[in-house]
């Protein structure tokens, strides 16, 4: 049975969902990709951050594995329709300086692209308005989501 992740959002301001709802919560996602360019993921570690990324990144066609470039802040995976989704882990990135110096913040410009951000905190006073915040947390086997616009 599918959960309605919109109207749980609307009505209690968080979703909590199971390793086997995670479809549902990406379907979710996935709809609103035309008013979200930019989603920052943040949560502790462990929350499910990547787990979300990767299945995000396979429902809008992305075919090839998906992993987390947590040594290489960045991966760029492009669909068979053209569209570039980059996927940023920085949890290891030292400043917002050195974000600002390798140029990832035009990346948030690029047109037909969207970018998925683990660890935003370091870089937050940078993401454009109408970046989707999206907070992780876990409880035991599940999963808590909250979403909001910036």
């Amino acid at each position: 049975m599918s959960m309605n992740v919109a109207d749980i959002l609307e009505n209690e301001g968080k979703v909590i969902f199971s390793e086997d709802e995670i479809e549902d919560v990406v379907a979710y996602l996935y709809g609103q990709l035309n008013d979200c360019k930019i989603i920052a993921f943040s949560g502790p570690l462990g929350a499910g951050k990547t787990t979300l990324i990767r299945a995000l990144l396979h429902k809008c066609g992305i075919k090839k594995p998906v992993t987390s470039p947590t040594f290489i802040y960045v991966n760029r995976y492009i669909n068979e329709d053209g569209k570039v989704f980059y996927h940023f882990d920085l949890y290891r990135i030292e400043s917002l300086f050195d974000f600002l110096d390798a140029g990832f913040d035009e990346y948030f410009y690029e047109p037909n692209s969207w970018c998925f951000i683990e660890w935003p905190e370091i870089i937050k006073s940078v993401l454009p308005s109408g970046t989707c915040s999206i907070m992780l947390n876990y409880h035991n086997d599940r999963r808590e989501l909250q979403i909001k616009k910036l």
